[in-house]
């Protein structure tokens, strides 16, 4: 285990790679935007990396059973080890696959889907050496559309589907959802300060929900001393 971190955020402990694909503080914002109800008992983490939105997510609810797919092995072996180091074995599972093959088997069988998937398109900005945070940071493998589209197949009418994204791309993003039943019902603009563009979006969506969006107010990651604010530091906590 020489070349891993043990690191805490969240009530969750995760071992990750030194060098390799880590988890970023977009994951952190999505797992905490998400809600859930009762109703909902089985979730999917779609690109899991390491687990750390689905463990987040089964720790914060306890009558949830979370399903991690991840395609790269050295990956999906962290997600095995992190489900056991936090006591999760009973609820939360790994599986290592491409998400494309899972649509005929799980054919509308999650209540929840939620992904932190890569977000530059293939072609754009610098691809890090580490084939981990290649793959986890740009399309290489798997466009945002094929993304959507498994998504929604393995949703259940009216399933609730969570995503963070670029917000350079946002207008693709609804777009891409709309074409795979996925309306758009909440959208939260994250800016890394307040005087500057958002960066990201955190988005909610239903499917075949009906058109009702709510434009929520902004997250401010940074204040003007260059600390986190404090809603971001009690999304940490």
């Amino acid at each position: 285990m020489d070349d891993l971190t043990l690191d805490s955020i969240c009530n969750i402990k995760l071992y990750q790679r030194k060098k390799g694909y880590r988890f970023s503080l977009d994951a952190i914002l999505l797992a905490r935007f998400v809600k859930v109800h009762k109703r909902i008992k089985l979730i999917a983490d779609l690109g899991a990396g390491s687990g750390v939105i689905g463990l987040i997510i089964a720790k914060s609810f306890p009558w949830t059973t979370v399903h991690l797919y991840e395609i790269q092995d050295s990956l999906y072996e962290l997600c095995k080890t992190n489900i056991t180091l936090n006591g999760l074995d009973k609820r939360v599972e790994a599986f290592r696959r491409d998400i494309r093959d899972i649509q005929g088997e799980h054919r509308e069988r999650y209540d929840m889907v939620v992904t932190n998937p890569p977000f530059r398109a293939s072609g754009t900005g610098a691809v890090s050496p580490y084939d981990e945070r290649a793959l986890a940071r740009h399309e290489l493998t798997l466009t945002l559309e094929e993304l959507l589209c498994v998504c929604s197949s393995i949703l259940k009418n009216r399933g609730y589907f969570y995503i963070i994204y670029h917000a350079q791309r946002m207008g693709e993003l609804v777009s891409l959802m709309r074409n795979q039943r996925l309306e758009p019902k909440r959208i939260r603009p994250i800016y890394p300060l307040l005087h500057r563009n958002a960066t990201m979006v955190l988005v909610e969506a239903v499917k075949n929900g009906g058109i009702e969006l709510r434009l929520e107010h902004p997250l401010i990651v940074y204040s003007s001393k260059g600390e986190y604010t404090e809603e971001v530091r009690q999304m940490l906590s």
